[in-house]
């Protein structure tokens, strides 16, 4: 049998509420994030990115571990992308929350990435309201590396919704 490797916004939806169960602060990133900002899913996805709170790393781990997903990379605490054979891959970011509304999130070299307050806002996908990565924050999260095919049709869309609002 294949490998499944699209999630869908079936799939997007059981993660979230699974994630809203354990109480989690969390954004929704990546192409469905930007798929969120746009209002409807535009391309097919290989996983769910999801920013949040860093002190719950451990019981967000258990539980995708419970629900049946396997550790596939560890890079923590950048980052974990485990794997699901009904609901595709989800590559988890902790960030490390302030009271002033902005984060930092660990990078590979043992430094920090530093995020203002206005790149976590929401959108709505479906009719269902979702935090997710602001069209700024997905501006600035699409730079410093070489775009992939699906990187370029979300930078689009950020551009588009960019345009949107001046």
């Amino acid at each position: 049998m294949a490998k499944k490797e699209t999630v869908t916004q079936e799939d997007l939806f059981e993660v979230l509420d699974m994630i809203e169960q354990l109480g989690i602060r969390y954004w929704l990133d990546g192409g469905w994030g930007v798929d969120a900002l746009v209002g409807r899913q535009t391309r097919e996805h290989r996983d769910v990115d999801i920013d949040f709170d860093a002190a719950c790393t451990e019981k967000l781990r258990q539980k995708l571990e419970e629900k049946g997903y396997e550790v596939v990379t560890d890079w923590s605490p950048v980052r974990i992308e485990l794997y699901h054979p009904q609901l595709s891959y989800i590559d988890i970011h902790p960030f490390v929350l302030k009271e002033d509304g902005t984060a930092k999130q660990a990078d590979l070299e043992g430094g920090w990435y530093e995020f203002e307050a206005d790149y976590f806002g929401g959108a709505v996908l479906d009719g269902r309201k979702i935090p997710c990565i602001s069209v700024k924050g997905q501006k600035i999260f699409h730079t410093g590396y070489e775009p992939r095919e699906v990187d370029k049709h979300d930078m689009k869309n950020i551009e588009e919704l960019m345009s949107d609002v001046s």
